[in-house]
């Protein structure tokens, strides 16, 4: 719902405009004085400015002016007397949107209202794009060529265009965020904002507050009226990362949002039409927090419209490889002096291989950005690996990975596959290599391969 500020210092002008512009879906701000509007738009998100052109101690063209200052796009409808359009007009030259005359029709009101509103939409939407455009959220961004990723490659495709919820499971690390936003980016509501809350990251009240909005006066604290990011998202996508934290009680709100299709602000009971795709993620197994009590059954199956599942970086190591030329050709700026980093020297690409990853892909981009500050030469050695990074490899055992209660035979079967899967990696997938690193025959690797069911991605003759 967008808001209208009226500047007036005619007490009942303020009054008839608002309720004109309310009957119209408007949600209305007034004040009597310039100084008294600037306040206002210190502390609350207008859409639009509505002013008087004559006021005593700071006229329409001292306001414009020192609205401009602040926000160049921010539209003002100038309201002037006949014997004022000149002044009107002068106003329209120093970036007024328009003028109307008092007293003022209605239907033109509305109409110049419209206009303006439906501009500055188009502009604000713009400026939260703008960056992530550029930085072009699509499908080749996430970086992957395992089947594990090119199944969640085609679940994007297919989800994309449709508006149902989404719910996004993985650990840490693993790309929920960006993965929502190539779904956002790539769906009829690219050209909309995508809205990204940390549910964990705020206590409750604040939770709260930050995604419905509150009223002025709602709270200690609550010095101005604020729109909760399901309004600012309205007609794009809210991303609500790490759901599971969510409070029963914030729970039950979703859920009637989900329903309804509206919100109310805290301390607010005027209810609020939203139009938004929710996308949801989690390193959690939702499915777990509902059988222990702790997340609702009944939002557990709205949000879980459409189910994707990211791997960790552990189970898709042959995407490793691509990960550290895609971080070493993103921090390549940062370079200033040092040559080009080119690559990493064989025993790094074991290491880096063999390592378990428990913070996944950000852990990842963490070490390679860190050795490229580190690394003098054109090739990451071991040297220029951070000193925690080498003291967790030694840490980090194959045990992890075993199942518990797993047979022997089980386990020695688990590491040989793990071995074949490594020795592929680290020889590019050229089976004749990969067998002589492993001290075996081609035709037994091969065997091998067949054995444990190697796709055609894991080697290559």
């Amino acid at each position: 719902m967008e808001i209208i500020l009226i500047v007036d210092d005619e007490k009942n002008y303020p009054l008839i405009l608002s309720s004109v512009l309310e009957d119209e879906g408007f949600e209305t701000l007034t004040a009597n004085s310039g100084r008294a509007a600037l306040e206002i738009l210190k502390t609350s998100d207008v859409d639009l400015v509505l002013t008087d052109m004559k006021m005593s101690v700071m006229d329409g063209i001292q306001l414009l002016a020192k609205i401009k200052a602040a926000d160049p796009d921010l539209p003002v409808i100038m309201m002037t007397a006949h014997g004022t359009v000149e002044k009107a007009v002068e106003a329209m030259q120093k970036g007024a949107y328009s003028y109307v005359l008092k007293p003022f029709d209605n239907e033109r009101l509305i109409l110049f209202v419209n206009k303006a509103i439906a501009m500055y939409r188009v502009i604000k939407e713009n400026r939260r794009l703008r960056h992530d455009i550029e930085s072009r959220y699509s499908f080749e961004n996430i970086i992957g060529k395992s089947k594990k990723m090119r199944d969640v490659f085609e679940m994007i495709r297919k989800v994309a265009p449709v508006t149902a919820n989404i719910l996004i499971e993985g650990a840490s690390g693993t790309g929920k965020e960006l993965v929502a936003k190539a779904i956002h980016f790539n769906s009829p509501r690219y050209d909309k904002p995508f809205i990204a809350v940390n549910c964990s990251a705020l206590v409750e009240n604040l939770l709260e507050s930050e995604l419905f909005g509150h009223e002025k006066g709602a709270f200690t604290g609550a010095v101005s009226m604020n729109k909760g990011r399901f309004e600012v998202a309205d007609g794009g996508t809210l991303f609500l990362d790490e759901i599971g934290e969510l409070s029963q009680n914030l729970q039950v709100k979703l859920l009637r949002v989900l329903q309804d299709k509206i919100v109310e602000r805290v301390g607010g009971s005027k209810p609020i039409p939203v139009n938004i795709r929710l996308i949801v993620a989690t390193n959690k197994s939702l499915k777990e927090e509902v059988r222990q009590g702790r997340f609702r059954e009944d939002l557990f199956y709205r949000i879980n419209v459409m189910y994707i599942s990211l791997p960790p970086l552990r189970e898709r190591q042959e995407d490793i490889r691509l990960l550290v030329d895609h971080c070493i050709e993103k921090y390549s700026n940062e370079r200033k002096s040092a040559p080009p980093v080119t690559g990493v020297e064989q025993e790094v690409d074991r290491l880096l291989i063999e390592y378990g990853w428990p913070g996944n892909v950000r852990e990842l981009e963490n070490v390679i950005e860190r050795a490229m500050i580190l690394c003098t030469s054109d090739i990451i050695s071991t040297n220029d690996l951070p000193k925690d990074f080498k003291e967790n490899i030694n840490d980090t055992t194959f045990l992890d990975g075993i199942p518990e209660g797993a047979k022997l035979d089980e386990t020695i079967a688990l590491i040989e596959k793990k071995m074949i899967k490594r020795a592929l990696n680290l020889t590019n997938h050229v089976q004749s290599n990969a067998a002589d690193l492993l001290g075996i025959g081609k035709s037994g690797l091969n065997k091998k391969i067949k054995k444990y069911g190697l796709s055609d991605s894991d080697s290559h003759t």
